[in-house]
């Protein structure tokens, strides 16, 4: 008889698809295992919250766990899972010495998420007015715990093609360790738009975003002050709408109606709003991995006006879904073009379809995957063999994390 793999997720948080990209990526990983026969158990340490998904109606177990406790050793030596996968560097670093410990044979996963150095670095630069670097990368501080839990594991699995280059360029990683694996979704037709509402039918710009994420309210604020002021000068009849998940009072406090910038708070069905709109704006301007808001404005038949931040390694350099552009001017000239002009805007959209079908097809990525992860639970020695710097962080950090955690854990009792 056929014996059944277990795989742990453990999460930085419970996913929640409807609020963030990360929520929607962690369901289509849940979704890739579930289907090839893994029993998953997914832990967090994160507080339950009122977004999160129902993990049982997909045949997930649920399973609270504790930061710097015992408890948790107990309960994954029990498990005695074959694969572990931890959901960001940060939940790599708690408990990836707890995993070695009670279960060394256990094949470690890192899902990024996105490369968090990159973001923050990309971040930094802005904030002091200046141009990112990609030097700026060897300088920052996140980026040696973030390199470092890549080599610990035995494999990352990378959202982006422009970070799967600077991963192997810049840092030297060896590509065994890495996976690419962008956003998944199934084919769409051309059909499908006939489905959709039209040209017609659809009113107003939108933006959609978790303002947990620094990006997404950097945006809003740039839409406000820089973008919005110019498309209503020369179309004033615009309308802007903005959702997103966790506003905060500054985020509130830009809802202003007489001038048709809508605040509009957490989307109930994100998708069903951004078939509704006409275009979707994303002057996004810093930022890594891929934006989860313009795949799904894609699905939805949506053009989307967006930068070159927000359109990094996300089409191959096909003809996008609306149009890129960085200058403030030219972007709401542009923006209005797109929402008035029916032949662009239909073009637009087939072009979405394109990307979709030729960047993002589940069936090219998964089967890919789950045939590495079987090889390397069949056979993981040789390949932790070659990975030395790999085997000597590990050695050194399972000390000191392991001493670090032991002492929190006594002094909390």
């Amino acid at each position: 008889m056929k014996q059944i793999k277990k795989l742990l997720i453990i999460g930085f948080v419970w996913p929640e698809p409807k609020s963030s990209a990360a929520g929607g990526r962690m369901m289509q990983l849940i979704s890739i295992f579930k289907e090839n026969g893994f029993e998953i158990t997914f832990a967090s340490a994160a507080q339950d919250s009122n977004f999160m998904v129902d993990l049982s109606e997909f045949g997930v177990i649920k399973k609270s766990i504790e930061l710097n406790s015992s408890s948790f050793d107990d309960f994954v030596a029990e498990l005695n899972p074959e694969v572990v996968l931890f959901d960001r560097f940060m939940v790599e670093e708690q408990f990836g010495w707890r995993v070695i410990e009670k279960c060394p044979k256990a094949i470690r996963i890192l899902d990024t998420e996105d490369v968090h150095c990159l973001r923050t670095a990309r971040q930094k630069a802005f904030k002091e007015n200046r141009t990112f670097k990609i030097q700026d990368l060897l300088s920052e501080e996140v980026a040696k715990r973030e390199i470092a839990s890549i080599l610990r594991c035995d494999l990352s699995l990378i959202i982006s093609e422009f970070e799967m280059n600077v991963l192997k360029d810049v840092f030297k990683i060896n590509e065994d360790l890495l996976f690419y694996l962008p956003f998944l979704v199934d084919e769409m037709k051309e059909e499908e738009l006939l489905k959709l509402p039209s040209f017609e039918e659809r009113k107003h710009f939108v933006f959609i975003g978790n303002f947990l994420h620094e990006p997404n309210w950097n945006t809003v604020q740039y839409l406000k002050e820089a973008i919005w002021p110019s498309i209503k000068k020369d179309f004033p009849e615009a309308v802007l709408e903005v959702y997103g998940a966790y506003p905060s009072q500054k985020v509130l406090q830009l809802h202003q109606p007489k001038n048709g910038f809508y605040i509009m708070g957490r989307a109930e069905d994100a998708n069903e709003i951004v078939k509704k709109s006409r275009v979707v704006l994303a002057p996004i301007r810093f930022g890594a991995g891929l934006k989860g808001k313009l795949l799904e404005a894609m699905q939805c038949g949506t053009p989307s006006a967006t930068t070159s931040i927000g359109s990094e390694a996300m089409h191959r350099k096909l003809s996008w879904n609306g149009f890129i552009e960085d200058d403030s001017t030219d972007f709401a000239r542009k923006a209005i073009a797109l929402y008035q002009d029916e032949n662009l805007w239909k073009q637009s959209q087939k072009n979405g379809i394109e990307i979709i079908n030729k960047c993002y097809q589940k069936s090219n990525y998964s089967s890919q995957l789950l045939s590495l992860v079987n090889s390397l639970i069949e056979d993981s020695e040789s390949h932790r063999l070659h990975n030395f710097m790999g085997n000597l962080l590990q050695h050194h950090a399972f000390k000191s994390t392991m001493y670090m955690s032991k002492w929190i854990e006594a002094k909390n009792n």
